[in-house]
């Protein structure tokens, strides 16, 4: 006679394996958003890009849709952004353009201009090297007057296995006519919690 597994450990085996498989779900405009446990993620940036780029424009005043040559995000965080170098690139280039004082010039055109002039981003700091890409584009029919720099940088707080990290975005906005800059910030402070007691502080 076969042997048989019991009804009961085969429902274990079953609920196990199912265990093993990754799922997903999809989130809905206002659905809560995953925290990630060890780094930042849409719960950091996003609030980090909406108070920093409504300060910037709040300090520009009324440029009159001027245009801005936004050059890229560095990252200067303990975190390494992977996929969300890109997102953060997107997410203050599509909150400039909404605000209707500025006009970006599109990235398609940007990133060979910069490639094609071996430009590191430092490197546009200097009058020279900005009239060059100025140029550039205005040879591919894409003319500005501003250029804008993001930055991310971080802090860390540990407490034995518990840390707190501070996260902060850097918005600097320079007139290439007069070489006067506007420079906003936001900062956002994220637990990561190992121990129970911090764990039960922050309300897991």
């Amino acid at each position: 006679m076969k042997n048989l597994v019991p009804y009961g450990a085969l429902l274990i085996l079953l609920v196990f394996a199912g265990c093993k498989g990754q799922t997903g779900t999809l989130l809905h405009p206002g659905s809560k958003q995953l925290s990630g446990s060890h780094s930042a993620g849409q719960e950091v940036y996003k609030p980090l890009v909406d108070e920093a780029v409504g300060r910037l424009l709040a300090a520009a005043g009324g440029a009159g849709n001027k245009r801005i040559c936004f050059v890229g995000v560095e990252n200067y965080s303990a975190e390494e952004l992977t996929d969300y170098r890109d997102e953060l690139y997107e997410m203050i280039d599509q909150a400039i353009m909404h605000s209707g004082q500025f006009t970006s010039v599109s990235r398609r055109y940007v990133t060979p201009a910069i490639r094609e002039n071996r430009f590191r981003m430092d490197d546009l700091f200097l009058p020279e090297n900005q009239r060059k890409l100025q140029a550039s584009l205005e040879k591919a029919g894409q003319p500005f007057e501003y250029l804008l720099f993001a930055k991310l940088t971080s802090g860390t707080t540990q407490s034995n296995r518990d840390k707190q990290r501070d996260y902060r975005l850097s918005l600097e906005l320079i007139h290439l006519s007069d070489g006067t800059s506007v420079k906003e910030s936001c900062e956002l402070s994220k637990a990561y919690n190992v121990s129970l007691g911090a764990k039960m502080r922050n309300g897991h």
